[in-house]
């Protein structure tokens, strides 16, 4: 993912990405738009973008399929909504860990600080992320290029940390910080795969995977 955007959810659900794909429409109920958004983000994660309907979004929401236009015109500006949502949470979670870490910190440490909230999102951050993360490969064109700029601008995001602790002399000189960053990304994307919430708290397992990964970057 990559290039600066400012990227701010105004809530925990979905409602962010409507300033980008459209508003919810006059006089219809917030809560249900809410509704069809949180089973949207389920039903594709579960099934993937070409084998999910509206009539299954519909019926698990408790609507006739009809009543879904009322609020979205279509399947793909639905499911833009649910995958711009996920990746602003987890851009703001990750941009916010980061500006936690104390000023005199050096850079891996807001390294660290990335990667751990990183995982902590995808383990814990429910099915709007970690919808954006597994089921981009499926979409139409229309809906990947609709979807860069937000993608992007967190994968620009992350190639500045790493290059801020190159340029202070802490991550080993041979390393290209494009194959670690994406290296990076695939290592953590694939983390909800395998880890099991009951091993361990998540903020004390991102904790040891974020130094496990460091591991091979640092400079001795």
């Amino acid at each position: 993912m990559a290039e600066g955007v400012s990227i701010r959810p105004r809530n925990g659900k979905g409602e962010a990405a409507t300033a980008a794909f459209g508003q919810a429409k006059p006089g219809k109920s917030a809560a249900t738009r809410q509704r069809i958004l949180d089973v949207a983000a389920a039903t594709f994660l579960r099934k993937g973008y070409a084998a999910t309907t509206l009539n299954d979004i519909a019926k698990a929401s408790r609507l006739r399929a009809a009543s879904l236009y009322y609020h979205f015109d279509s399947k793909e500006q639905l499911l833009d909504v649910v995958l711009l949502t996920g990746v602003e949470r987890l851009f703001q979670a990750v941009r916010q860990a980061v500006e936690a870490v104390p000023p005199e910190a050096n850079r891996l440490a807001r390294v660290e600080a990335a990667i751990g909230a990183h995982l902590a999102v995808l383990i814990e951050g429910g099915d709007y992320t970690s919808c954006a993360m597994r089921i981009f490969g499926q979409l139409p064109p229309a809906v990947q290029r609709r979807q860069m700029p937000r993608r992007e601008a967190y994968g620009e995001y992350w190639r500045t940390l790493l290059a801020d602790a190159a340029a202070a002399g802490e991550l080993r000189p041979d390393l290209d910080l494009s194959l670690a960053r994406m290296f990076l990304f695939g290592a953590l994307n694939w983390t909800p795969e395998w880890f099991k919430r009951g091993r361990g708290a998540t903020a004390a397992a991102a904790r040891q995977l974020s130094r496990l990964f460091l591991a091979g970057l640092a400079r001795d």
